[in-house]
């Protein structure tokens, strides 16, 4: 179907990793959403520069494991490509390691799984405009992952945890990586705990305990990740 509005292309790699609290925005600034799912469907013949934006999203897989998930290599080349037309692009988890590997730094195990609420330590870089996560300061966010990326070349590091030095990242103004689940809904954290219950035990990590957080951080989070979001977007739309 036609339409007039510009798109947000959406990479999902399982169903309850979606846009979250970040889609309303979205919708409410006027874009579209299109969702695909990388695994099903045809992405080398997705033109990767026509979406006004494009998401790549979170997801259980390892960003440098092609051989057991082929799927991969195509994911990797709609970004690539996307990459190269210098138009916007977020990355979130899974997304934000992808686009790290893309821009030549490594992506590996921890050795450790970091997983449920907690703070920021968001960088300084002496810049007279503020960072565009300063909305998260003190705000706990949520974390879930085993892996991470290395800082890219050229890219400017805005957040660390002592789990994980490096938790966001921009490239210019229109390329966002984030290693932290910004977008999650507090509201729907029981799909989150159904979903990634394997993993939830192999960390030895408690569900009541990211339940219970949900609904103490769930608030404060959703008000922050408006803000940030908003200030991304406002940075290269205009």
């Amino acid at each position: 179907m036609k339409t007039d509005r510009p798109i947000v292309l959406a990479l999902r790699h399982v169903h309850f990793e979606d846009l979250g609290t970040l889609e309303p925005l979205l919708r409410g600034r006027g874009y579209e959403v299109r969702y695909v799912d990388p695994a099903l469907d045809d992405l080398e013949a997705i033109d990767a520069t026509a979406p006004a934006l494009v998401v790549a999203l979170g997801g259980p897989v390892s960003a440098v494991d092609e051989d057991s998930f082929p799927f991969l290599a195509s994911e990797l080349r709609l970004l690539e490509r996307r990459l190269a037309s210098g138009k916007p692009l977020l990355g979130i988890c899974l997304g934000a390691q992808l686009i790290a590997r893309l821009a030549g730094a490594r992506v590996q195990p921890m050795g450790h799984h970091e997983i449920g609420f907690s703070p920021l330590v968001l960088a300084s870089h002496g810049a007279p405009e503020p960072s565009v996560l300063a909305p998260l300061a003190g705000v706990p966010v949520l974390h879930w992952h085993g892996d991470h990326f290395e800082l890219p070349r050229h890219a400017q590091l805005l957040a660390s945890t002592a789990l994980c030095t490096e938790q966001a990242f921009t490239l210019g103004t229109a390329v966002l990586g984030l290693q932290f689940h910004l977008e999650a809904d507090p509201r729907r954290i029981e799909q989150w705990l159904v979903g990634h219950s394997c993993e939830l035990r192999q960390a030895r990590v408690a569900p009541h305990s990211i339940r219970a957080d949900a609904q103490k951080f769930g608030g404060a989070l959703e008000q922050a990740a408006q803000q940030v979001f908003t200030r991304w977007l406002e940075s290269w739309e205009s």
